[in-house]
């Protein structure tokens, strides 16, 4: 009988007489027993019980011969015949569970492959810390409130230098000069392109606002007696120019009629410092040099005279001349302050409450979203006069940009969101790959592939 066997009947013969209790080194012993027995079930049909038994009992006297002499050659030879029998080669002599089955796929391998599999990561792209091309801005005038750059539709940069508007053609690098206004009514204090990429209003520091056609260099009209002074905020909305000036006040202006003047917006106590549409035209944001940011909402009854704003907001510490609307959130506004507020403010203009604030360290002077990412650029003065890049809406800074040695007042993007110029007070006009190049969408044309029977429009 084995031992496991043996110890197995003790207990059960303690068991019946109560005395397993009293003895614990036996149930301590019977315990490391149980855990110390094999549990594997032999496979029969895959065992040699010839092999075994030799090896249990003719293995044993065949190794203890090896260490002598062999009796006779005849032995000798019987022992090597069986040893190429039974393949003595072999290390074990119980075959246990066979190899597992390979598993079955429920489902095709190419299948889920293809719709589990994940979409692979896109790569960083790389940020150039330098500009990509520099051109002199002579005589450039450093104003906070003035907006004196714009990059139209038709990828021709408008810039202002003093009395004078000149043309940058990005398609081929070519320069003209529009207009050179008087001394008495310059110098020039805003530019703005329309819509279409021909037109471009210009306002004046006599209260003036003159639209030309930049394809035939010719004035088409001159729009007066709205402002009391210089005029440094334009914005378009269709055949609407809003105009903003140092009065104060923010004009509606209908292009098309004689008497241009459609509605006023009255709110700001000091100069208008910037203006922007919103893309789908229900809301202006206004920000102005008495540090408060106005959102107005056409939706509301129109009147003449506008005195009614949907938001006043507060928050800002400094002039509000940053603004951009968010292109990929509907009633989503960064503001940027000046120098004594130096923040980046996210606003939810239907609510009017603010989502978000980040300190940059130094004065914003202007704001862009990225056309193809959650990103904002952000142009500022002092100590750096750098750019900087923001991810959205995690607002880590994820590059800084320098290489103007003023504060970098005007700033716009391409029409495919690919370059960034600015101009700064150090009369100096840059390019800046900070943005990427845009994805190639593909022809939807070309992707639609034509069915056997294109002259078939439906079934009937």
């Amino acid at each position: 009988m084995a031992a496991s066997d043996r110890l197995s009947a003790l207990l059960v013969r303690r068991l019946s007489k109560g005395s397993l209790s009293s003895c614990p080194e036996l149930m301590m012993q019977f315990r490391h027993s149980r855990e110390n027995l094999d549990r594997f079930i032999p496979n029969r049909s895959a065992m040699d019980f010839d092999f075994a038994h030799y090896m249990l009992t003719e293995g044993r006297n065949g190794k203890e011969n090896k260490k002598g002499v062999v009796s006779s050659l005849s032995k000798e030879a019987y022992l090597k015949l069986l040893a190429e029998t039974f393949n003595m080669n072999r290390t074990r002599i119980l075959a246990f569970k066979n190899k597992p089955p390979t598993p079955v796929e429920l489902i095709p391998h190419q299948f889920y492959s293809s719709v589990h599999q994940s979409k692979p990561s896109k790569p960083l792209r790389h940020i150039p810390q330098t500009s990509e091309k520099t051109l002199d801005a002579p005589d450039i005038i450093d104003d906070y409130c003035l907006n004196l750059m714009d990059w139209g539709s038709s990828n021709v940069l408008a810039l202002a230098l003093e009395n004078t508007v000149y043309l940058w053609d990005a398609s081929n690098g070519s320069a003209s000069e529009l207009v050179t206004v008087d001394d008495e009514g310059g110098p020039v204090t805003s530019v703005s392109w329309a819509a279409d990429g021909q037109h471009i209003a210009i306002g004046l520091n006599d209260s003036s606002v003159q639209l030309w056609d930049s394809t035939e260099n010719r004035l088409l009209r001159t729009l007066k007696g709205g402002h009391q002074s210089r005029v440094g905020s334009l914005d378009w909305k269709n055949h609407i120019l809003t105009t903003g000036g140092m009065d104060g006040k923010i004009i509606n202006n209908d292009v098309r009629v004689r008497s241009h003047n459609v509605a006023t917006f009255a709110g700001h106590q000091k100069e208008v410092c910037g203006l922007k549409w919103s893309a789908s035209g229900q809301q202006l944001a206004s920000g102005g040099n008495d540090n408060l940011l106005y959102i107005w909402d056409m939706s509301m009854p129109p009147m003449n005279s506008r005195s009614r704003w949907l938001h006043k907001l507060e928050d800002h510490s400094a002039a509000v001349r940053a603004l951009a609307w968010c292109p990929f959130q509907h009633n989503f506004l960064a503001s940027g302050g000046g120098g004594s507020d130096c923040c980046i403010k996210f606003w939810d203009t239907h609510t009017g409450a603010c989502l978000d604030s980040v300190d940059t360290g130094s004065q914003v002077c202007a704001l862009l979203w990225n056309k193809n990412e959650r990103e904002l650029l952000s142009s500022h003065g002092s100590m750096q006069n750098q750019l900087n890049l923001w991810k959205y809406p995690s607002l880590v800074r994820i590059a800084e940009l320098t290489g103007h040695t003023s504060r970098v007042l005007f700033m716009d993007q391409s029409p495919d969101g690919h370059t960034v110029a600015t101009a700064a007070g150090d009369e100096t006009l840059r390019f800046w790959n900070a943005f990427g190049a845009p994805e190639v969408k593909k022809d939807a044309s070309k992707a639609e592939q034509p069915g056997p029977f294109p002259h078939i429009r439906q079934i009937r």
